[in-house]
């Protein structure tokens, strides 16, 4: 046998066998990405059945999360949920009352307000989606400077919202809750959200005393909405200081507070839904900033002596 027939007899084998295998393993990597994508597929959007109203909210996020998270490899949460959906979002900041009678319509009790209406459709987040949703989680903090009354919202180093906010006063005052004097005035420093309250009850931290219904800007007077308090740990303590709609805006941008951030009822619902557990909040006292025109600004000392 020649040098040139075991050439010959050497590239068939090679030709054979190139035939041979290639193929399969194209056809199985062709068969391993359709199977991907009819898991993927397999995900079926919720199509709601009937009206829920805010008071049933959270309980009926709930029964799809647990459903979910029992047949599934991986899982889900409420707030990945929802910012897969952010039309929820919206919904929800809609029901603010302000906003509410700005289209003529007057509601006093805003537990009884359909959010999420029959036929709506809710999707879910496939591995990849909610993989992404939680990057974007750990890449969000939350920034609040005092003096100036306002809370960002960041993502890395891009605001994605700013909204105006009421603190503290710069007083002691005898709080029957605490039953102790106490400083007022919100406290400065680096934590992060911890827990959430999702149906409040609302107390005079000055009497001690439960209440139902509050006074509007308007003198409408209106039951209490249901809208998610959120507590923070500041410099490893948690002193009570929560993150909370009022039921009168007239009261932003003030110190009027008791210690507590407050926010209209619209950001409120924002905020909560780009705050999951351990969330990374700076509260700071920066009197020295610049301007949405680009000019230094020093602002009023509210906590001065």
């Amino acid at each position: 046998m020649t040098f040139k027939t075991i050439n010959y007899y050497l590239l068939t084998i090679v030709l054979i066998v190139t035939t041979s295998f290639f193929p399969k393993n194209t056809q199985l990597n062709n068969q391993n990405t359709i199977k991907t994508r009819n898991l993927q597929d397999s995900i079926q959007p919720v199509i709601l059945t009937r009206d829920i109203q805010i008071k049933s909210y959270f309980q009926y996020l709930d029964s799809i999360i647990t459903n979910f998270n029992s047949k599934h490899a991986y899982i889900i949460s409420e707030h990945v949920l929802v910012r897969h959906n952010p039309w929820i979002i919206d919904s929800l900041a809609n029901t603010d009352y302000y906003r509410m009678m700005a289209k003529d319509s007057f509601v006093y009790n805003q537990k009884e307000l359909i959010i999420l209406k029959k036929g709506s459709r809710i999707n879910i987040p496939d591995s990849l989606e909610t993989k992404q949703l939680l990057d974007t989680f750990k890449n969000t903090w939350l920034d609040v400077n005092i003096p100036e009354y306002k809370f960002r919202i960041y993502k890395d180093s891009t605001m994605l919202y700013e909204f105006p906010i009421r603190v503290g006063r710069n007083e002691k005052k005898y709080l029957k809750m605490g039953n102790r004097v106490t400083d007022l005035k919100t406290i400065p420093g680096e934590g992060k959200i911890v827990a959430f309250i999702k149906n409040p009850d609302y107390y005079n931290p000055v009497t001690g005393n439960q209440y139902f219904v509050t006074k509007r800007d308007d003198n409408k007077t209106t039951k209490l909405p249901q809208i998610p308090f959120i507590e923070t740990e500041i410099n490893g303590i948690r002193y009570g200081q929560l993150i909370h709609p009022t039921t009168n805006p007239i009261t932003l941008n003030k110190a009027y507070s008791n210690g507590c951030i407050g926010t209209n009822e619209a950001d409120a619902w924002i905020i909560y839904y780009y705050a999951p557990i351990d969330t990374k909040i700076r509260i700071r006292y920066d009197l020295n900033i610049i301007n949405e025109e680009g000019e230094k600004v020093v602002l009023k000392d509210i906590y001065g002596e």
